[in-house]
């Protein structure tokens, strides 16, 4: 995996593209157009064409696709937190997510897999949101990467924090070895934000 921080074209796929916007949209509409226009630019780099030329569309379940140009194979998918726009392209299916972590706050463990709830608890207080930011991170990028959403339940699978930078998918609905990467994103001094992404396949 190829991690970026610039819309400069990927060495080679998968990447995702971290890009802090200093935007600060104020509504779904604004934050759907910031991750559409930053995509377009990183994908239009990549593939080395006119902005123009490419067109993000989604299928019935709301997953992101390259609609134009069309037959390049390629998976997307995108996520937006506090003004970082973050995009994931493979090709095989692939799931992103970016989640803020809340040092003051208390994880909400009920909405976490009881593997989860007892690392999470095993820890250190001051080290859990950051693990909690982590983990809801990896389970989101993980149900996109499926194009269910979390029409999963998030109980019904546990994310396992392998390391710093890599965690597994234990899912009794998905008997293959799910592995993916995070990251730590440091956003302009003020906050983090934990990064991760899923390739299935």
């Amino acid at each position: 995996m190829h991690w970026l921080t610039s819309p400069i074209a990927a060495p080679a796929l998968p990447a995702t593209w971290l890009i802090a916007t200093g935007a600060s949209p104020a509504n779904l509409a604004e934050r759907s157009a910031l991750r559409r226009e930053t995509a377009r630019r990183i994908i239009a780099a990549q593939l080395g064409l006119p902005i123009e030329v490419i067109t993000i569309e989604h299928d019935e379940r709301g997953r992101p696709l390259l609609a134009r140009p069309a037959g390049t194979g390629l998976h997307l998918s995108l996520a937006t937190r506090a003004g970082v726009v973050a995009l994931a392209l493979a090709r095989h299916p692939v799931g992103v997510d970016v989640e803020q972590v809340e040092p003051l706050a208390a994880p909400p463990l009920v909405i976490l897999h009881p593997q989860e709830r007892k690392a999470l608890l095993a820890l250190p207080e001051p080290a859990r949101p950051l693990a909690f930011a982590r983990l809801w991170a990896a389970k989101e990028a993980y149900v996109k990467a499926l194009g269910t959403g979390f029409a999963r339940s998030p109980e019904s699978f546990a994310v396992t924090l392998a390391s710093q930078e890599a965690f597994s998918v234990s899912d009794p609905e998905w008997p293959h070895a799910n592995l993916g990467m995070s990251r730590i994103k440091e956003n302009g001094g003020q906050e983090s934000l934990a990064a991760a992404v899923v390739v299935l396949g």
